[in-house]
C-alpha cells in the first residue's frame, strides 16, 4: 500500500473516488517529472511527493480547473523546487570535446551529473500514430538533455503547451501568470531548442519502428560477435558513443571501433537482451563471468537510430538500480 492509499483509509467517499482519480495520473505525471529532471528515479519520488500534497490539499480543490490541471501544477510547483538548487543533469557531451577511443576512461564522476535513460513504460505512446511519434521524440536522449538548457518554468511550459496537451490559458493559470507571458516563454524555449539542434547537428527525424528494429538486431548480432566490419556498416561517419558516469566520450566510426578493440575489449564474447529506452531501442549488456559460469550484468545500451544509421551509443553502467527498473535479469546462464 503506498502513501496515497494510506491517505485515502478513513475518509468519505467522494474523497476516495478524487484520490483514485489522482492516482490514473501516476505514470503520465512521471513522464513528465521524468522529462523536467533526467532522471527517472528522481521523477518517480516527485511524483509520490506530488500525490502525498494532492491528498492533503483535497479540501481546498474546489473544482475552477480539470483535476488534471490542479495535480499538475503541485507536479510543476515540486519539480521547480527540486530544480531550485541549479543542478543540471548532463551527457558526456554535454561536458568536454570527444576523447580519442584509445583513452582511458578515468574515475567515474557523481551519477547525480548525468542523464539516466527512462523505460518503454514511461514513455507513454498515443494510439494516433502522429501523436505517438511526437511522445516518442520528446522523451529521447538527445531532446531530454537539449531540456536542460532550459530554465525550469520555460522548461515546465514547453512540456506542458507541446507535450502534456495543455493549452496556453490552462498554462497560464498553472503558472499564475498570463498567456501572453507564456506565449513568450514557449517563443524563447523553442528559440534555446533549435540553437541546440544546431549545436549537436542530430537529425530528428527516426526511422519507423520496423527498420529500426531491423538495424537494432543486426547491431545485436554484430555487437555479440565483435564483427567490426559489420558494425562500421551500421554506424554513421559522425556517430557518438558516450560512457556515463564516466565523462569521455568518442565519436566517428574509427575511435568507437578504437575503444571497443582497445579498453572495451573485455566486451568481447557479450550476449545482448533487447528492451526499450527513451523510444529507442536498447540492451542489457552482459560479459563473460571470469569464473566462466555465465554472464554478469554490464550496461545498459541505448541506441539512438536516425537516417538508417546508428548516430549514437549510450552506455549507462549503473545496472544494479537500472536492470531491475529495465525488468533484465541479474544474471545470464552459460
Amino acid at each position: 500500500m503506498n502513501n496515497l492509499e494510506v491517505g485515502v483509509v478513513g475518509h468519505g467517499h467522494g474523497h476516495e473516488s478524487t484520490a483514485v482519480r489522482l492516482e490514473s495520473h501516476r505514470a503520465e505525471l512521471i513522464g513528465y517529472c521524468y522529462r523536467m529532471l533526467g532522471s527517472v528515479f528522481e521523477a518517480e519520488d516527485a511524483v509520490q511527493e506530488t500525490m502525498i500534497r494532492g491528498w492533503r490539499s483535497l479540501d481546498r480543490f474546489e473544482g475552477r480547473s480539470s483535476l488534471r490541471s490542479w495535480i499538475y501544477r503541485i507536479a510543476t510547483n515540486v519539480c521547480l523546487d527540486a530544480l531550485a538548487a541549479g543542478k543540471r543533469r548532463a551527457r558526456p557531451m554535454d561536458l568536454s570535446g570527444p576523447t580519442s577511443g584509445a583513452t582511458s576512461p578515468g574515475a567515474p564522476l557523481d551519477a547525480g551529473l548525468w542523464i539516466e535513460p527512462c523505460p518503454a513504460a514511461l514513455a507513454s505512446t498515443p494510439d494516433d500514430p502522429a501523436e505517438a511519434a511526437q511522445a516518442s521524440e520528446s522523451v529521447r536522449l538527445a531532446f531530454i538533455a537539449a531540456l536542460q538548457h532550459l530554465a525550469p518554468k520555460q522548461r515546465a511550459t514547453l512540456l506542458l503547451r507541446e507535450v502534456m496537451g495543455f493549452s496556453a490559458r490552462e498554462v497560464a493559470d498553472l503558472h499564475g501568470s498570463t498567456v501572453a507571458s507564456v506565449n513568450s516563454a514557449l517563443q524563447r524555449a523553442r528559440a534555446t531548442l533549435a540553437a541546440r539542434r544546431e549545436v549537436t547537428g542530430h537529425a530528428t527525424v527516426r526511422q519507423p519502428g520496423t527498420v529500426q528494429r531491423a538495424l537494432a538486431k543486426r547491431y545485436a548480432a554484430a555487437f555479440s560477435s565483435f564483427d567490426m566490419e559489420e558494425l562500421s556498416m551500421l554506424l554513421h561517419v559522425d556517430a557518438t558513443m558516450s560512457l556515463p558516469p564516466y565523462a569521455v566520450w568518442m565519436q566517428g566510426v574509427s575511435d568507437i571501433q578504437a575503444w571497443l578493440t582497445g579498453p572495451a575489449i573485455g566486451c568481447r564474447g557479450s550476449r545482448l537482451i533487447p528492451t526499450v529506452a527513451n523510444g529507442s531501442p536498447a540492451f542489457g549488456q552482459y560479459r563473460p563471468s571470469a569464473d566462466g559460469t555465465g554472464f554478469e550484468p554490464w550496461a545498459l545500451q541505448v541506441v539512438d537510430i536516425t537516417e538508417d544509421r546508428i548516430r549514437d551509443i549510450s552506455v549507462f553502467r549503473d545496472t544494479e538500480r537500472l536492470f531491475p527498473l529495465f525488468g533484465l535479469p541479474a544474471h545470464i546462464s552459460a
